[in-house]
């Protein structure tokens, strides 16, 4: 399935592959990879038993991805080890890792879609005409049960902050 019209990049209209995840349905499973000591994966059952940000954007090399990144970063740092918070992109695992070592990137772990690309599918992300991740954030609650989903209309744009932390706080 394919979702037309909902989010544009630079103004221009793009195509989502996958259906849109809607508070109240359980988030789908999910596989990424991340690289610590080693390739690692993560999953939706890894995840439970906090509350949980996906902070989905196209690539940590860009300016607004990674503005999104740090503000993510600053602002859930008072939340410690309470909730689990993951940004998700396409990028190598590598990479997101040499990003958020070089800008202190503490609180977010970085974890990659690029494998299999059944993320941004699963969660209705996958820009077609650009084969990369729009930018979205998902929050959801200790029992995988999702509270909050934003695709962010124009890519280029930055997500509501505001919005998105007051979900992660009420699923506290």
């Amino acid at each position: 399935m394919s979702r037309s019209g909902v989010v544009t990049f630079k103004g221009n209209p793009m195509t989502l592959a996958g259906e849109e995840v809607k508070v109240g349905q359980a988030a789908p499973d999910f596989k990424l990879h991340f690289f610590k000591d080693g390739m690692q994966t993560i999953g939706l059952d890894c995840v439970k038993g906090k509350p949980t940000i996906l902070s989905v954007v196209p690539s940590l090399d860009t300016g607004v991805c990674a503005t999104q990144t740090k503000k993510f970063n600053e602002t859930l740092g008072a939340m410690g080890d309470k909730i689990n918070a993951l940004t998700v992109s396409l990028d190598l695992p590598f990479a997101m890792n040499r990003f958020c070592g070089a800008e202190g990137i503490e609180n977010m772990q970085s974890a990659s879609d690029y494998q299999d690309r059944n993320f941004g599918t699963d969660y209705g992300t996958m820009l077609e005409e650009l084969k990369i991740l729009t930018r979205a954030v998902f929050v959801l609650d200790a029992d995988g049960k999702v509270t909050y989903a934003e695709y962010v209309p124009e890519v280029t744009d930055e997500p509501n902050y505001d919005a998105a932390v007051a979900a992660l706080n009420a699923a506290l």
